[in-house]
């Protein structure tokens, strides 16, 4: 299915508090009882598109127009995309249901070098439009996150990650592309399930 350009209809605003809040709140997809960012260090800030890494090793086209159409209809509202410091709650004539848009979630991840890596958990779409209009987007940075909850996917190595990213049209993903490489063969043992605390958000792909 191609994109389809959208309305916004309504927007409830929620701050910043309301944001880290609801994060700690966040349980993983399938261990109810274990909460990622209960006790990690959340902050709302920008880095250097050099200190930030994908994981995900590809971009629907589509999920880049979306992106760009959100951009533009919060821009009627007054409201910037790329600077968030809370969270939204949108309406549009295309979904009955409420969609909370959160910034993209970094998480901090210690890999087995020893190297601190900077990954995108969510919002890869959003970084990669922002990059393309040269924006330093706001993120919700994760540090101090329990090492038995590491981001399921390994960050994109090399100099330059973003340039490796494959754009891909509509949704079948070209055969023999890795699209993330997993930690671990279970790997949604290790997926934080966000709307567990918001409202659709989203989920992985498969999710069952």
């Amino acid at each position: 299915m191609s994109f389809k350009p959208f309305k916004i209809t309504k927007i409830q605003i929620h701050s910043q508090a309301e944001l880290l809040e609801g994060l700690k709140k966040v349980v993983m997809l399938k261990d109810r009882e274990a909460r990622p960012y209960a006790q990690a260090s959340l902050s709302v800030t920008t880095l250097p598109w050099s200190e930030v890494r994908p994981a995900q090793r590809y971009a629907l086209v589509d999920g880049l127009a979306k992106v760009h159409c959100l951009e533009w209809e919060l821009a009627k509202e007054g409201l910037d995309l790329f600077n968030l410091d809370g969270y939204l709650t949108i309406w549009t004539d295309q979904s009955s249901p409420p969609i909370d848009l959160l910034p993209p979630i970094v998480e901090t991840i210690e890999e087995a070098d020893g190297s601190l890596v900077n990954i995108i958990n969510d919002g890869l779409h959003r970084m990669y439009v922002a990059r393309l209009e040269w924006k330093q987007p706001k993120i919700v940075l994760a540090r101090n996150i329990p090492r038995e909850y590491p981001y399921y996917a390994y960050p994109i190595v090399g100099e330059n990650p973003w340039d490796s990213i494959v754009l891909v049209e509509g949704e079948t993903i070209p055969a023999g592309l890795i699209k993330k490489w997993h930690r671990q063969e279970d790997n949604k043992l290790l997926y934080r399930d966000f709307n567990s605390a918001f409202q659709n958000v989203g989920g992985p792909r498969g999710q069952g």
